[in-house]
């Protein structure tokens, strides 16, 4: 910043004549935080160490495959289980939930079959009729090395070779689970009420299934993950469709702002009122046709929640929140529009400029794409190695036992379990494989990874994204300090900014990414005690947990807010971080009504024209899945929830324009903020021109002037 300022206003600072050949602020630079830079490698380097360890102890077949009592994967290839891909359970009623057995820790043997049992049997029946066929049938779920069909149903039962009784059952997440169905109000399982439990008793089904307790919760969030499933597997090209339409309306909407900003910025804010209030409309006339409709004056607190979203669209009183809720968006949208009206003409000139520089810099629009494209290779390592992490671990064997015994839920090797002292003092006891764990050096430090895995997530996405501001930033920067626009500009602005970022500032978009990533592990662990304290009664624990969780989003947001400004800085002046966001923190505040009242009205109308194309998208989608455009009524694919295929579209869409309006902002941003450095550095002299353009300055001096002269009327 020094020897810009020695360009222009000479060693001591005394304004000098206006030389045409200096081409701004923003080329001559050097180097900043590089200690911050050499921590950033060497904490890429670590964290490339952890993943190469965590990629040679993990297995993610733990997390596909489920496992048996002695630590086998059940359907891998090139293993004697390969055709015996679901685990089958001795005795689910020893289970507690199916937590318990999706965790693979349940009391029971637990070994692979090919396919689950489809009928009630006991063992002692198999046995007597065995001349039937059921004993063989019931063979393939005993224990792999069981051969001795003479052996006693009761020496078989005492060793464990086989089940007492099998139950009809179906896969879930690969394992054996109780086939559950309700008819009139009775819960069966395989069409029974009642079962033999293999030891003489006869037993109601609800004790089998109490067993797997919370099974029909887990079944009918399957069923409703299935049929959500099947809607994307028929629809998805209509989704892709509906995603290429945003895309398309984005660019041509981003393309007439380019040429015809102030009419654009109108026509946008009458359309965006006229979809809220054709949205209030719909709500009327549905809350209407719904009066006098059985079942249509249930309260939503009576319904309760469902799975299938349709069936709150019967009802009068969804239809009016949705219509109260869309009368009080309408009102703030027009009252905000009526006090900023004036604000708003000032803000279009903003536009106008930005979509100027937009228009000698296209390649941005599509930059958002390569900062994406690298975050999502940041989430796609830190998934990978979170996961080969999680199954590092080795097979941790335990002590189970249905009566009481001294060693019950202690380690124990199961090569050696039976010839130990436990089988003597315990004689029920089994040496089952409980979970994936390890006493090891590396085993005691994995949260530690895991914890350094999250870090590192979020200061290499906050970088990606840091590295996208700054880039555009400098791009835009170089637009408008180019006295002669666009002679004055480089050739290739966008690129020319990315280099110079990567050369100069990777240390200071380490730094800022860093104090951001900081924030929110410390936002993360928060979240995690706040999970943990759900269940205690402790009032003032959870009271304080919640304020540091508001303070730290507050802290979270202004330390964006900060980082954005210093990034622009960085971009314009090349300083290092800190600096940088000083400088802005007090150049924003020494025109802090001008950031009210012209950065914000500008966000909020860009806000607008998202608002407006995810609406208009929207919509056209609500319309089509719902079958209601008659022209292509029977195009339209057989749903089971026909939101899905919409709220897809929705988020997709909203996406794809911010996006594109990301650009704008930022430029927007920049601009500003070069406009604010412009006044206070030039007067517009001779010796001291303006680098803003003509139009600009017209708009945003003489809103300034205005602003000035009715702040001395109010004193």
């Amino acid at each position: 910043m020094a020897r810009d300022e020695e360009n222009y206003y000479g060693k001591h600072g005394t304004p000098q004549k206006y030389d045409p050949t200096f081409k701004g602020p923003i080329y001559d630079r050097g180097c900043t935080d590089i200690i911050c830079c050499i921590l950033l490698l060497v904490a890429i380097v670590g964290y490339v160490a952890v993943g190469v360890v965590a990629w040679t102890q993990g297995d993610p077949r733990k997390v596909i495959y489920p496992t048996d009592s002695r630590g086998q994967f059940c359907g891998q290839k090139g293993t004697p289980n390969e055709n015996k891909p679901f685990l089958f359970y001795f005795n689910i009623m020893k289970c507690a939930s199916p937590l318990v057995l999706l965790e693979f820790q349940c009391p029971t043997t637990q070994i692979c079959v090919s396919k689950c049992p489809d009928r009630y049997l006991t063992y002692l029946n198999a046995y007597t009729n065995g001349a039937s066929g059921d004993l063989k049938y019931y063979q393939q779920f005993c224990l792999p090395e069981f051969k001795d069909l003479r052996k006693s149903v009761t020496e078989v039962l005492k060793d464990g070779d086989c089940p007492a009784m099998l139950t009809p059952s179906k896969p879930l997440a690969r394992r054996c689970l109780p086939a559950v169905s309700a008819r009139k109000g009775v819960v069966m399982v395989g069409n029974e009420t009642t079962f033999k439990d293999g030891y003489g008793k006869t037993r109601n089904v609800t004790d089998l299934i109490e067993g797997a307790k919370k099974a029909n919760v887990v079944l009918e969030a399957r069923q409703v993950a299935m049929k959500i499933f099947e809607d994307y597997t028929v629809s998805w090209y209509w989704i892709i469709i509906g995603l290429v339409i945003a895309m398309v309306v984005s660019l041509i909407f981003i393309v007439l702002l380019r040429f015809l900003a102030g009419i654009m910025v109108w026509v946008m804010i009458v359309l965006v009122i006229l979809v809220l209030g054709y949205g209030i409309f719909h709500c009327y006339m549905e809350y209407a046709q719904l009066k006098g409709q059985a079942g249509s004056d249930v309260t939503l607190s009576e319904l309760g929640f469902q799975t299938d979203l349709r069936v709150y669209l019967h009802l009068r009183q969804t239809w009016l929140a949705f219509m109260i809720i869309l009368c009080i968006v309408e009102v703030i949208i027009i009252l905000l529009l009526i006090f900023l009206r004036k604000r708003i003409l000032i803000a279009i000139a903003l536009i106008k400029e930005a979509s100027r520089a937009i228009g000698h810099v296209m390649t941005s629009l599509l930059f958002p794409l390569c900062t994406f494209f690298l975050v999502c290779l940041c989430i796609a390592y830190w998934a990978s190695t979170a996961v080969f992490l999680s199954t590092s671990n080795e097979a941790v064997y335990k002590v189970f036992n249905e009566s009481e015994c001294a060693y019950a839920g202690k380690t124990c090797n199961p090569e050696t379990f039976n010839t130990s002292n436990i089988t003597k003092q315990c004689t029920d006891a089994r040496c089952l494989f409980a979970f994936y764990g390890g006493e090891t050096a590396y085993h005691k430090y994995l949260i530690i990874f895991q914890i350094y895995n999250v870090f590192m997530f979020f200061w290499l996405a906050n970088f990606v994204i840091a590295l996208g501001q700054v880039t555009l930033a400098g791009a835009f920067a170089s637009y408008y300090w180019a006295f002669n626009k666009p002679d004055d500009m480089p050739a290739f602005p966008l690129f020319s900014s990315f280099g110079r970022a990567l050369r100069y500032h990777t240390g200071s978009l380490a730094f800022g990414s860093l104090i951001l990533a900081i924030v929110q592990v410390i936002r993360v662990i928060l979240e995690y005690l706040d999970h943990r304290l759900k269940a205690a009664d402790n009032k003032f624990a959870k009271f304080l947990l919640v304020c540091l969780k508001c303070c730290f989003w507050c802290l979270e947001k202004f330390i964006k807010f900060l980082n954005r400004n210093a990034y622009i800085m960085i971009a314009i002046y090349g300083t290092n971080f800190c600096t940088s966001a000083r400088n802005a923190f007090f150049l924003l505040m020494r025109n802090i009504i001008r950031v009210a009242v012209l950065d914000k009205v500008t966000d909020f109308l860009l806000f607008l024209g998202k608002l407006l194309i995810v609406g208009s998208v929207g919509i056209l989608a609500f319309f089509f899945f719902t079958h209601k455009i008659k022209v292509i009524q029977d195009t339209a694919p057989p749903l089971n929830y026909y939101w899905v295929p919409i709220l897809t579209v929705i988020v997709g869409s909203y996406l794809i324009a911010h996006g594109f309006f990301s650009v704008y902002a930022m430029c927007v941003d920049t601009l500003f903020l070069c406009f604010c450095e412009d006044l206070e550095r030039n007067d517009g002299s001779p010796e001291r021109p303006y680098y803003m353009s003509p139009e600009l300055r017209e708009i945003l001096l003489k809103g300034s002037l205005e602003s000035s002269k009715s702040a001395e009327s109010q004193e």
